[in-house]
C-alpha cells in the first residue's frame, strides 16, 4: 500500500492545524493555549484508497450509502481521492492561514466517476487560526441539473463522551438511522448509547464538556442538516480502524445537506456550505 505523505501546516499566532491534499482532510486544529480540539483514531489508516478515521473527512457525492442505500464507497469518493492545492496564505495581521483545495470530475476514478456521472468543481476553503472555517463550494459545470449529498464530517475530542450536553438542536426533527424512526429532540442531547441521527436543523450546536472544562461551538452556514454521531461499544469493536475505547473521546457533530435535503444544482449554478468551530473553557464545567 502507498502511505500518505505528510499533511501540510497551517500555522499562525492565534492557533494552527494540519490538512492533507488527500481528500482535503483536515487532520488537528487547535486555537493558540488550547489542547487539540479535532480527534483522530489511533488505528486511522494511512493509505491511498482509504479513509481515515477521524479530522474532518469530507463526505461528497454522496452520505452513507447514498439515498438509494447502496452507493460505494461509503459517503463518496472526494476523501479518498486527490485534491489539487490551489493556494496557501496567512492574513496580514496574522489571524488565520489557510488554504484552498480544488477537485474536479475529471481528478476522479473513472469506475467511481460512473457512479456520479456530472461534470462539477468542489473548491474548498480551510483558515485555521482562532477559529477553524471550512467553506466547500460546489458547481455544476455540466450542461444538465443534478443533486448531491454533502457533509464535512466532523469528529470532536471530548473528555469523556458520557459525560457531555450536545445544545442547540432541542425541538428538532430527526431521522434515528440505529431505529429507522422519526424523532423529536427534547432538550440536550447525551450520548447514552450508539447515537447515529441526522437533525433538520440549521442552527449553532455546542458541545458542553465538563470533563475537558470547555464548550466546542459548531456555527455553520448554508447547512440544513446536523449529524451526531457516536459508535458506543458494539460498533467500536466491530471497526478496524477505531479502538475498543476510543468512543468515549469523541463525538461526531456534522455540518450536512443530506436525505430530503439534498443540493440541486442547475447547471452554471453553485451552493457553499460553511462550517466554523470555535472553543471556549468554562471554569464552572469543571
Amino acid at each position: 500500500m502507498t502511505r500518505l505523505p505528510a499533511p501540510l501546516t497551517l500555522s499562525c499566532p492565534a492557533g494552527s492545524g494540519a490538512v492533507r491534499t488527500y481528500g482535503a482532510h483536515v487532520m488537528s486544529w487547535a486555537p493558540t493555549g488550547f489542547d487539540p480540539v479535532l480527534w483522530v483514531s489511533s488505528r486511522a489508516k494511512d493509505s491511498v484508497g482509504e479513509a481515515i478515521r477521524g479530522g474532518v473527512p469530507i463526505c461528497f457525492p454522496w452520505f452513507g450509502p447514498g439515498r438509494s442505500g447502496d452507493l460505494k464507497p461509503a459517503h463518496g469518493f472526494a476523501r479518498i481521492t486527490e485534491w489539487k492545492l490551489a493556494d496557501r496564505t496567512s492574513d496580514n495581521d496574522g489571524a488565520a492561514a489557510t488554504a484552498r483545495f480544488i477537485l474536479t470530475h475529471e481528478d476522479i476514478n473513472p469506475q467511481l466517476r460512473s457512479v456520479f456521472p456530472h461534470p462539477f468543481r468542489a473548491a474548498y476553503t480551510v483558515a485555521a487560526g482562532a477559529e477553524l472555517s471550512m467553506s466547500l463550494t460546489v458547481t455544476n459545470t455540466g450542461p444538465t441539473a443534478f443533486e448531491f449529498e454533502e457533509a464535512l464530517h466532523t469528529y470532536l475530542s471530548v473528555g469523556d463522551s458520557r459525560r457531555i450536553s450536545i445544545e442547540g438542536l432541542d425541538g428538532a426533527r430527526y431521522f434515528d438511522k440505529v431505529t429507522q424512526q422519526q424523532q423529536e429532540q427534547a432538550g440536550p442531547i447525551a450520548i447514552t448509547d450508539e447515537t447515529d441521527r441526522v437533525y433538520y436543523s440549521d442552527g449553532t450546536v455546542q458541545v458542553k464538556d465538563p470533563a475537558m472544562g470547555r464548550t466546542l461551538t459548531v456555527a455553520k452556514e448554508g447547512s440544513d442538516n446536523t449529524v451526531v454521531w457516536n459508535p458506543w461499544t458494539e460498533k467500536s469493536k466491530a471497526m478496524g480502524d477505531f479502538a475498543d475505547d476510543e468512543w468515549q473521546s469523541m463525538v461526531c457533530v456534522e455540518t450536512a445537506n443530506v436525505l430530503d435535503n439534498a443540493v440541486r444544482l442547475d447547471a452554471g449554478e453553485s451552493h457553499t456550505m460553511t462550517q466554523i468551530l470555535s472553543v471556549s473553557l468554562n471554569s464552572l464545567l469543571r
